[in-house]
């Protein structure tokens, strides 16, 4: 199925919860920057899904996280999306179910799943390095910083859940190091930085 992504980009932007556009487009960064490393390591087998799908599914992850749809989060995305006649394959609502596994029972299996799952969590973080620098602005972090704050400072940003996040260096998952997996985010949040405003 092909997406015309500015439909979707419009219906994230409406949404009423303070900054689920800019995380949405953070986290669709991050999806982004995971596939196209994984790519280069020939190691996005057959059964992942494309690129569009992965991209697609960070976008609208949280499509359902206000307004009646919030209580069941992240299990109505469907529904949320009819609201505005817009649809996805059922690939791209496994990607977004399995950021929240507890919720929906729904355990990242392929590495598209873990991607949104070690992630989704570590864009709040970055974005609050960022705020706390003289500029504010996101293409002054350092690998350095994030990693610093991440690894020593449980009680900054505290809200990142840690502990998913560094599951991305688990074999059966992606098997990217901490280190590289946080740069590889990092550096495409950067890359997106006028669009988060930072």
């Amino acid at each position: 199925m092909t997406y015309d992504r500015q439909k979707y980009l419009e219906a994230v932007k409406v949404q009423p919860e303070p900054n689920i556009c800019k995380h949405s487009l953070a986290l669709e960064a991050c999806m982004g920057g995971i596939f196209d490393y994984l790519q280069t390591l020939g190691q996005i087998g057959p059964n992942e899904p494309s690129k569009e799908d992965w991209l697609l599914g960070g976008l609208i992850h949280d499509i359902d996280f206000s307004g009646e749809f919030k209580i069941d989060h992240p299990k109505k995305t469907k529904e949320a999306l009819a609201k505005y006649g817009l649809e996805i394959d059922q690939v791209v609502d496994d990607i977004i179910k399995s950021h929240a596994p507890d919720l929906t029972l729904i355990k990242p299996q392929l590495k598209a799943h873990w991607a949104i799952f070690c992630a989704d969590s570590l864009t709040g973080l970055i974005i609050a390095v960022a705020l706390i620098l003289p500029s504010k602005k996101l293409q002054d972090v350092k690998l350095s910083s994030v990693l610093k704050r991440f690894l020593k400072q449980p009680k900054f940003a505290a809200g990142t859940r840690r502990d998913e996040v560094a599951m991305c260096s688990k074999p059966e998952g992606l098997n990217i190091p901490l280190e590289k997996f946080i740069n590889i985010c990092l550096s495409s949040m950067q890359k997106i930085s006028q669009d988060l405003g930072f």
